[in-house]
């Protein structure tokens, strides 16, 4: 990878928001960093980063591989230079609706190529994005389109979001509806087939003074009026999270943070080669991790993007057999779902080389077996919607310890802060995990107290408990606020979790804090056996007794045929709160 460089910037910038710059924690001796001396030489640690805006990702593409191929969709290509073409004329379109600086343009999108068209076609306008979870009820969209005040939204004609959107006119001060069409984003066969046969996945849109075809957006010579951007400052993104506080809200990405994140993970990928990458997109580009670790990092190679609407095993091991793609980032429930799939043997998986695993703990079983099933590397990665979102992951190449979520990205420093009195601890000391870098987020929108609460002298902290080792490698021990209390001794459902997964009969595992008479909390771990398999309770007990502490070991299991998950298909915890907490209200009440 020959990364973009630029010799006036580099990853200490000398002014900038709070947490734009890596610099040593006021009033401290800068601590000595233990991961510089493992450092892979193709991604130096201190590597010039510019503050570039974000748009400037696909301008550097389309002038070097404009006849490469950048969108693919169900069998539709649109090369480098018909995509740059494509966004010039939505930024143009865009600015006609009245989208100028600061403007915010929310997306309602599955993974479609409107979405890197309107993506970088509102940030030419000078806009800022709003990424829309289209599963979202109605009522959560309204929330979001009220905080933080969208002009102008963007979605497709699907039954799954139109009516959604559409209501959103009566209840928000939401002035345009910008509706491009499913079908016509197809091949001209599978889309016509598309309107015969699944008529009822579509509804009819009618052009009014609100609602704009996405045709009609375009319908310009695509010479937007250009935009005077500060990267540093002018926000780029507003990406929705609980944060460290549970409580939805936007993270600010400015230009800055999210092209130097895009910058870092390209250049930690190591052995990819410019121009011929293929990244597979499964993962939707409305959650972060996708948007920026496949599309935008995606842009940075010069790669094609294959896309796919949503995930379903069978069409995705279809479209690796087929069409060859090379790095592939997802959940590990994802590369779980292909280890256990039966078609996954039948079919060729090998062209895939690099896949990084984010957004939940990878099990070392899950990553063995699919790096024996592909032959690719899978490397753990952490990071969150305040960092653009990756912070560290293991190398592509040289030492990749299980159980860690690698080195820090190039410019990163990462501090472990004392759970009690911030103070800065050392090496194997766990506290709490925070982050300094171009990557960190300006703050949360319209939430000073939450920011301030969060970003102190220049540090993100991020609510999860972790540690760094002797070698500059990172470990996450699980998140503060899903810590169980039991008779005062702190324990971490991770490491449960990782002693369960141990067992060959295991596939899925969750576990929470519950309410114990006794003890105050104690652990439930929540089981999905592998088809096929059988687990009994007195059987995992047996198991766990020389893996876990007696205060570690569950007090209670759980097996169930599907455990909840998040929208992208993490295993999610919230889900099994509320259940146990809903139990609990209605023992007290009768």
């Amino acid at each position: 990878m020959n990364a973009t460089t630029d010799s006036r910037a580099g990853p200490f910038p000398d002014e900038g928001d709070a947490g734009s710059s890596p610099k040593a924690r006021p009033n401290q001796t800068a601590p000595a960093y233990p991961w510089l001396k493992n450092y892979p030489p193709f991604a130096p640690w201190a590597m010039p980063i510019p503050a570039e805006p974000v748009f400037h990702l696909l301008d550097a593409a389309v002038a070097r591989y404009p006849n490469n191929t950048c969108l693919e969709f169900l069998g539709r290509r649109w090369s480098y230079a018909e995509t740059g073409a494509l966004v010039k004329r939505a930024a143009a379109g865009f600015q006609k609706l009245g989208v100028g600086k600061g403007t915010r343009v929310g997306l309602l999108l599955p993974n479609t190529p409107y979405y890197p068209i309107a993506f970088f076609g509102i940030a030419l306008a000078g806009g800022t994005i709003v990424n829309m979870n289209p599963l979202y009820a109605a009522r959560e969209l309204e929330t979001m389109v009220k905080d933080s005040e969208i002009d102008i939204l963007v979605t497709v004609d699907l039954a799954l979001t139109y009516p959604k959107a559409s209501t959103l006119f009566e209840t928000t001060k939401l002035r345009k509806l910008v509706v491009g069409s499913f079908a016509a984003a197809l091949p001209p066969l599978t889309g016509f087939l598309f309107k015969l046969f699944k008529r009822a996945q579509v509804v009819p849109v009618q052009a009014s003074d609100r609602v704009v075809p996405w045709e009609q957006l375009l319908d310009n010579t695509g010479n937007p009026a250009p935009v005077a951007i500060d990267p540093k400052t002018d926000v780029a993104l507003l990406q929705y999270t609980g944060g460290t506080t549970g409580i939805p809200k936007a993270a600010m990405l400015t230009h800055a943070n999210v092209t130097a994140n895009a910058r870092q993970v390209a250049r930690w990928y190591g052995g990819g080669t410019d121009g011929n990458e293929k990244f597979l997109a499964a993962l939707p580009f409305f959650h972060v991790f996708a948007m920026t670790v496949v599309l935008l990092v995606g842009l940075e190679f010069g790669g094609e993007i294959i896309m796919l609407p949503r995930f379903e095993i069978k069409d995705c091991l279809k479209t690796i057999h087929k069409k060859r793609p090379t790095v592939f980032p997802a959940v590990p429930t994802i590369y779980t779902a292909i280890n256990h799939a039966p078609e996954a043997t039948q079919l060729d998986l090998t062209s895939l080389k690099i896949c990084i695993s984010g957004g939940a703990p990878l099990p070392l079983e899950v990553k063995r077996s699919f790096e024996a099933l592909t032959g690719s590397v899978v490397v753990e990665g952490y990071g969150l919607s305040e960092t653009s979102p990756v912070v560290c992951t293991n190398p592509t190449q040289g030492l990749n310890k299980a159980g860690s979520v690698g080195l820090p990205l190039p410019g990163t420093i990462v501090e472990i802060h004392a759970l009690d009195d911030d103070r800065i601890l050392g090496i194997g000391e766990k506290g709490e995990i925070c982050v300094r870098g171009p990557q960190v987020m300006k703050g949360y929108w319209n939430r000073p107290k939450d920011t301030a609460d969060v970003l102190k002298d220049g540090a993100l902290h991020t609510g999860d408990v972790g540690y760094i080792d002797e070698d500059g490698y990172v470990f996450i021990v699980d998140r503060i606020k899903d810590m169980i209390n039991a008779s005062g001794y702190k324990i971490y459902p991770r490491v449960i979790e990782e002693a369960i997964y141990l067992h060959p009969a295991v596939e899925e595992v969750n576990v929470i804090g519950v309410p114990d008479e006794y003890r105050g909390e104690a652990p439930k771990a929540f089981i999905k056996v592998r088809a096929g398999m059988t687990l009994t309770e007195p059987e995992i007990r047996d198991f766990l007794k020389t893996r876990l502490s007696a205060i570690e070991r569950p007090a209670q299991y759980e097996f169930r045929d599907v455990l909840p998950k998040t929208m992208i298909g993490k295993l999610s915890k919230k889900e099994l709160k509320a259940e146990e907490q809903a139990k609990e209200s209605d023992t007290k009440h009768s």
